[in-house]
């Protein structure tokens, strides 16, 4: 299943953050290495937008808990379909 995560840290100064922020790389990287994470990519300001490769709702929902013990934030969540499977189900009789 893939999820498109945007995060809205909670307004904090920027420089109260930075050891959560670092940690924050920290806990991503294994994600990233065992691909349940497919990028990454840090907002301009603060934030971070990721997209996610998870077997169920509720793997996601424990990745955004952890994630949110490091860094506080509003999580928007998109539930994506992958480029491929689109095009497969544009390709079936009567799909819309």
């Amino acid at each position: 299943m893939l999820f498109l995560v945007i995060s809205e840290p909670r307004p904090e100064r920027p420089s109260g953050v930075t050891a959560a922020r670092q940690s924050y790389w920290r806990w991503i990287q294994p994600l990233i290495d065992s691909g349940e994470v497919r990028s990454v990519h840090a907002k301009v300001g603060r934030g971070a937008v990721v997209l996610f490769e998870v077997a169920s709702n509720e793997a996601l929902h424990a990745h955004l808990n952890a994630w949110a013990d490091i860094i506080p934030a509003r999580f928007e969540v998109h539930a994506l379909i992958d480029p491929a499977a689109a095009r497969r189900f544009l390709d079936r009789p009567g799909a819309g």
